[in-house]
């Protein structure tokens, strides 16, 4: 069953993410109006963005009239959206289907020397910018080395720095000028009959035009394909403070922060749109343009398939090895004992003729039977048989004895078991392509909501192991369930909101999102956590062990440094973040590095992730069974911790990711790096710890089951 699984997931792997046909596809007729949105500003080296219009030296929108809708509407947008930043707002920009237009005046801005610093700025930090066609994010085109093949990077450039020859110091330009080129071809199926057309490219050339570079009626430049002249972010000092002129010998070069703020500049916008067909794009495959480097990707990717496949492998053959050899014989050399009140009795059969005294050794409950001659011997004999049936054999009667603060680690194996169906979720709408790059936001959007409703499993789970621990009030444990790590997880990303509210940034969520998301937590998820709980308390009740629990608990012998709490988390740790590392890769330079783009391969992440739940199984099982061999039972938290530890090293990773591949600047960008990188592992670590709790106890219950049996 899991290898039709991973086969079926290798062949999701192949559908990198397709449309679902009928759904999204926009169709247009010649000399229709296409409408162009614009989103936001965003870059690589910092975590604010900041909505296209909110920036003080572009045009505003004037609310005219273009096609059916006005300019400066904003978009309704989903939940999905919000949170990632997404401001999208229709533009003045024209675009009529089929029509060409070699260059329109937008508008000029003055701009003030406040203004203009900030644009220093925002260039200075490489922001690029995010318009939208047909759903489509504005790119810009580049070609492979060989030439052979074409890409995008989803948005251009606000502007570019270049550094003075005679100082070297750097100097910093304004793109005002964007050249629009829509790509199209004939719809598919009936709308295509009808002349219909469809956009399947969208490409934004930018260029910086200068105030000098000379300019016809319309105040569009006379001539944009030779322009010497750029437009610097730089307002010339004022007579008072102009000390270039008061020093002319002097290198100084000086600075837009230097002069009077009511100083301003006239920053010209204008563009141009140019259509033209092209047939060689599918308009489902429309997107792989964005998508860099696929053939490359797809190879590393298998590596990461074969790497993880390997170490899985490996793994197996011991838990194999542990289930199918070590413990079945340990069970069938224990058939010649039994044990009582936590007692081990060995029976052994007399020598022929003689005498059966039994001779008891005190404090271990050992009874042999002997021989008044051989009485000496048969007790050196006991010791051995003794060494025999030591280890994980003798903690029967404290097993299943509950562990401290039991209370606290239900709801956690609740919230665990609530990420786990929302993960589970979430790949396996996006490996069959419902949750694709067109739909904008949907994969946040679509969390959220199943998060929300996986409360209910959230509270039966929690239940189940709080009655198992003997809990008694299953109200309290619903509501630290329903709140404990939801309500953690929602005070810190309100903290960090304050900071980024304080900048102004798109990043920051709106207060009224704030009190939607307080709503469904509230109102709906706790109480479907209650039912959850309730359901699982009251109508099906604990999960029963099949030995039971001595009064008196046994003294936990010293352990091995390996055996430690600490290290024994990390070393097994180790083994499942081997397996996902590579993959790692790829979600992390989509998630900080290509913050434009998209993780599209779903289908080898459902392959990593089955292999990756197989592994944290496997390695808990080893490392809990080690455990019980060195005589201790205290295995419940270890299991879980055991089970998330490799979010340890993925922590560790995301700094040295930070370090090394990161090229963040400012203190408040650095924060919410690591404070999303801590919550994202925290999530990772609930998830893969109930993986491991619950596979321990099912090993721990199937072996000790054995005992009983024989």
């Amino acid at each position: 069953m899991a290898f039709k699984w991973l086969l079926s997931s290798l062949l999701l792997s192949q559908a990198e993410a397709f449309y679902i046909p009928g759904w999204s596809v926009k169709s247009y007729h010649e000399g229709e109006h296409i409408p162009l949105m614009v989103n936001k500003v965003y870059s690589d080296n910092t975590q604010l963005q900041y909505a296209y219009y909110d920036l003080p030296f572009v045009c505003p929108p004037t609310g005219r009239s273009v096609g059916s809708i006005l300019s400066g509407q904003s978009i309704p947008l989903n939940l999905g959206e919000v949170l990632r930043g997404d401001r999208i707002t229709t533009s003045d920009i024209d675009l009529a289907l089929g029509h060409d237009n070699e260059c329109s005046y937008l508008c000029t801005q003055q701009v003030t020397r406040r203004d203009l610093k900030r644009a220093k700025e925002l260039v200075k930090d490489g922001y690029v910018v995010e318009w939208i066609v047909d759903n489509l994010p504005g790119a810009t085109s580049f070609v492979t080395v060989d030439k052979s093949r074409k890409y995008y990077a989803a948005g251009f450039k606000l502007g570019f720095t270049d550094y003075s020859s005679a100082t070297g110091k750097p100097r910093y330009y304004l793109n005002n000028h964007h050249t629009i080129v829509i790509r199209y071809r004939s719809a598919p199926g009936r709308a295509g009959d009808n002349g219909g057309k469809v956009v399947v490219g969208f490409e934004v050339y930018t260029k910086s035009v200068g105030a000098s570079t000379p300019r016809g009626k319309d105040n569009c430049p006379l001539d944009l394909k030779d322009v010497e002249d750029k437009f610097e972010l730089y307002i010339a000092p004022n007579k008072t403070t102009d000390l270039h002129q008061q020093y002319p010998d002097s290198s100084y070069y000086p600075s837009i922060e230097e002069g009077d703020d009511n100083d301003t500049i006239d920053v010209p916008y204008t563009y141009s749109v140019y259509f033209r067909e092209d047939d060689t794009i599918e308009w489902n495959r429309r997107w792989d343009l964005y998508f860099v480097n696929q053939e490359e990707g797809s190879k590393i990717h298998w590596l990461a398939i074969v790497n993880s496949l390997i170490i899985c492998g490996l793994l197996t053959g011991i838990t194999m090895m542990i289930l199918a050899k070590t413990i079945r014989t340990d069970i069938k050399n224990f058939k010649e004992g039994t044990m009582e009140d936590g007692k081990l009795k060995i029976k052994r059969k007399a020598k022929s003729g003689a005498q059966t005294p039994r001779v008891e050794k005190q404090g271990l409950g050992l009874l042999e039977p002997a021989t008044d001659a051989d009485a000496i011997d048969d007790i050196s004999s006991e010791d051995e048989a003794l060494e025999d049936v030591t280890g994980w054999k003798l903690l029967h009667a404290d097993v299943f004895r509950k562990p401290q603060y039991g209370y606290l680690l239900a709801p956690l194996v609740g919230s665990g078991m609530q990420l786990l169906f929302m993960a589970v979720g979430l790949i396996l709408l996006s490996a069959i392509g419902v949750l694709n790059p067109s739909f904008r936001g949907g994969f946040i959007s679509a969390g959220f909501g199943l998060f929300v409703f996986a409360g209910a499993f959230s509270g039966y789970f929690s239940a189940k192991v709080y009655k198992t621990f003997d809990g008694t009030n299953h109200v309290k444990n619903a509501l630290v369930t329903a709140l404990l790590f939801p309500g953690l997880f929602f005070g810190l990303v309100f903290i960090l909101n304050l900071f980024v509210w304080a900048q102004a940034s798109s990043t920051a969520i709106p207060f009224g999102t704030l009190v939607g998301i307080v709503f469904l937590w509230l109102c709906i998820q706790v109480p479907l956590v209650y039912v959850g709980s309730w359901y699982g308390f009251v109508r099906t009740g604990a999960w029963e062990h099949p030995t039971k629990t001595t009064s008196i608990p046994r003294q936990v012998p010293p352990q091995a440094w390996y055996l430690q709490s600490l290290q024994s988390i990390l070393l097994a740790g180790l083994i499942p973040f081997a397996v996902i590392f590579i993959e790692l890769l790829f979600v992390f330079q989509s998630m900080w590095q290509d913050k434009s783009g998209y993780y599209y391969v779903f289908g080898f992440l459902s392959v990593v992730s089955i292999i990756l739940i197989f592994t944290i199984a496997e390695v808990t099982i080893v490392t809990v069974y080690v455990q019980l061999c060195s005589e201790n039972y205290h295995w419940w938290w270890q299991s879980f911790a055991v089970g998330g530890g490799s979010a340890i090293w993925i922590f560790l990773y995301c700094v040295w990711y930070y370090f090394v591949k990161l090229h963040i600047t400012g203190f408040l960008s650095s924060l919410l790096f690591f404070a999303y990188s801590f919550m994202a592992c925290c999530m990772y670590g609930l998830l893969t710890g109930t993986i491991g709790f619950l596979t321990a106890y099912a090993f721990v219950r199937r072996i000790y089951g054995a005992i009983k049996a024989d």
